[in-house]
């Protein structure tokens, strides 16, 4: 019987829906106020890559700003982010995302000012699959969440290269 129960069990958690949380620090060499403006989606365009191109239903003309919603393109999905939290001056923004049917994120990051000239940045990602048919994409993203810290670091780097 025990072993019945350890098979059922083990079945059941199979079939739940997962949930993933991870986080990554980096630092950026530039200043709190001017690090900041790197968090909100208008700001990334300078280097999340090309697959980052946020299109804004609010507001219009979209801008980095808390209640902003937009929608990204993920390869064959499409997901709706929500702005929950954009406080550039506390160093804090927030995001909420979904893929319909799919999963519910959310991103939370947390700039601190180390001395003048550079800011420490940890990113956590939450992810929760809304199906159990999701949960390999959830656990590769969750995955791939923890290892972003080196990939953000190198590209906010050049980004600030850029903009000198």
């Amino acid at each position: 019987m025990k072993g019945a129960l350890s098979l059922f069990v083990g079945f059941i958690s199979m079939t739940q829906p997962v949930h993933v949380r991870n986080s990554f620090q980096l630092l950026v060499r530039a200043p709190l106020a001017r690090a900041a403006t790197l968090f909100g989606p208008e700001g990334e365009r300078c280097w999340a890559g090309p697959h980052w191109n946020p299109e804004f239903l609010y507001p219009q003309p979209g801008k980095d700003v808390q209640g902003a919603v937009f929608t990204i393109q993920h390869g064959p999905h499409k997901s709706v982010w929500v702005n929950t939290l954009f406080d550039p001056s506390a160093g804090r923004m927030q995001y909420v995302s979904f893929i319909p049917e799919t999963l519910v994120s959310t991103v939370d990051v947390r700039l601190t000012a180390v001395d003048l000239s550079s800011t420490s940045v940890k990113v956590t990602y939450a992810r929760t699959a809304l199906d159990a048919a999701a949960n390999a994409e959830v656990e590769a993203l969750g995955k791939r969440d923890r290892e972003s810290g080196p990939e953000w670091q190198q590209a906010i780097e050049k980004c600030l290269a850029t903009r000198e």
